[in-house]
């Protein structure tokens, strides 16, 4: 049986770990997602049109997305039907949105197509399934959460390793329920398996307007208010997108300034201490600020600063790139 590798505490907290990608801006990271709602309810109509504005890197309503290839496995659909979609969406449509209408199952070839996909097309970020029980075989026990929990997890596994998104969409029970994840056919396993769900509920079967519920690891709980336009046949927001936004944190305004009129380095933290109090004038020891790197690593990439490290024999180095979004030509620091 193979040891078992860990980290301990300490080298984690100082370690800057790399930042969770969003596909689409707050909503949609990497890893696995579901998207469930009724029969006929819009859900494809929504997937099809957000992989149109992925491929395009154009807003999901008011959010930003990271423009990238999209495969769209519309197993339920013949091409016919998402040449009809994709007229009554848009006028132009981008080479890097591809389609199947044919996929091996999961354990079955699937994973090894998508694989295959992702080889040929590396800038792909977003794969979306149409429906999740069409890659699913014929399970022993359609209740068992060990079949749920394996087959998604497999999917996950595809997801992390390659850093992209993956959509399944789904379906609901008809027993309704006060919590909308409650009723995602299938077991916990399934729900338990992903990084998000997304619930899309109609407010009634007639109604135009409906909510989309989004809880997720990395993403903030929320309801979006959506009405569908027939005119264009999209989902639009009825209500902005609320988001919490917090004071910057003086201590990461700090540390971008610093790294910014670097520029790049790469060296030891101690040399990057020694920097900083030239530099400052501030005085940081090297494992306080390799921990405080490892903090706001995620804030500093949004800064346009990427920090990251690795081991030598005898050090451990930390790299650090800015890019120039801000126009600013900085300094080098000390180059490895």
């Amino acid at each position: 049986m193979r040891q078992l590798q860990t980290i301990d505490a300490e080298t984690l907290l100082s370690t800057p770990l790399p930042v969770t990608k969003f596909i689409v801006e707050e909503l949609l990271p990497e890893g696995l997602h579901i998207l469930a709602g009724a029969p006929k309810i819009g859900k494809s109509w929504l997937a099809l049109w957000i992989c149109l504005q992925v491929s395009k890197g154009e807003p999901v309503w008011e959010l930003p997305t990271a423009r990238g290839t999209v495969l769209y496995l519309c197993l339920e659909d013949s091409y016919i039907r998402i040449q009809n979609r994709l007229f009554q969406l848009t006028d132009t449509a981008p080479s890097t949105l591809h389609f199947a209408n044919l996929s091996g199952r999961i354990g079955d070839g699937l994973e090894n197509q998508i694989t295959a996909f992702l080889s040929e097309h590396p800038t792909t970020s977003l794969v979306v399934i149409d429906t999740l029980q069409k890659i699913r075989g014929i399970l022993p026990d359609p209740n068992s959460y060990a079949c749920d929990y394996r087959d998604l997890s497999s999917l996950k596994n595809l997801a992390d390793s390659y850093h992209i998104a993956i959509l399944l969409i789904h379906h609901l029970r008809k027993m309704q329920d006060s919590d909308p994840m409650n009723m995602i056919s299938g077991t916990t396993g399934i729900s338990g398996a992903t990084d998000s769900n997304f619930v899309l509920k109609r407010k009634d079967r007639n109604s135009p307007h409906a909510e989309l519920h989004c809880t997720g690891r990395d993403i903030e709980s929320r309801v979006l208010e959506l009405c569908f336009q027939k005119e264009t046949h999209t989902w639009e927001l009825s209500q902005p997108i609320e988001s919490e936004k917090s004071a910057a944190d003086p201590e990461l305004l700090f540390l971008s300034e610093f790294l910014k009129r670097l520029y790049t380095f790469t060296g030891t933290a101690t040399e990057l201490s020694v920097l900083l109090e030239l530099e400052t004038g501030e005085t940081v020891s090297p494992s306080v600020l390799s921990k405080k790197l490892a903090k706001h690593a995620s804030g500093l990439d949004k800064f346009g600063i990427c920090v990251s490290a690795s081991r030598t024999r005898n050090t451990r180095q930390l790299h650090i790139t800015c890019d120039s979004r801000d126009g600013s030509d900085g300094n080098d620091g000390k180059n490895g």
